[in-house]
């Protein structure tokens, strides 16, 4: 058996806040397809809100704004994961009504 590689079939959307030309709040959109849908699904990864500026709603704002996007893009489906150690950053993505479920496996390289 032989396993063959094929196009790349992802694309990405970065989201960005910015105060005084500097980078303080960012959040990634990454649209994929597989072969079970003809649809696109979403990926939001790398949500961060610079230290100095949470609690004042730009990660909500952000992540929003993903969810609008990721509509408008017709996703049938969008993904979010964290790090178990964040607990606040799972109460936001539940109150945006994400819900959870599964497990997420990880390999670093």
């Amino acid at each position: 058996m032989e396993i063959t590689t094929n196009s790349i079939i992802a694309q990405g959307i970065k989201f960005s806040c910015q105060k005084e030309e500097k980078e303080i709040a960012r959040a990634y959109l990454y649209l994929m397809h597989n072969d079970l849908h003809q649809e696109p699904f979403g990926l939001l990864e790398d949500v961060y809100v610079n230290e100095n500026q949470r609690g004042q709603g730009l990660g909500t704002k952000l992540v929003k704004e993903v969810i609008r996007t990721a509509k408008q893009q017709g996703c049938y489906k969008l993904i979010a994961n964290s790090r178990t150690s964040r607990p606040k950053v799972h109460h936001l993505y539940k109150g945006l009504g994400f819900i959870e479920q599964g497990l997420e496996f990880r390999m670093d390289f």
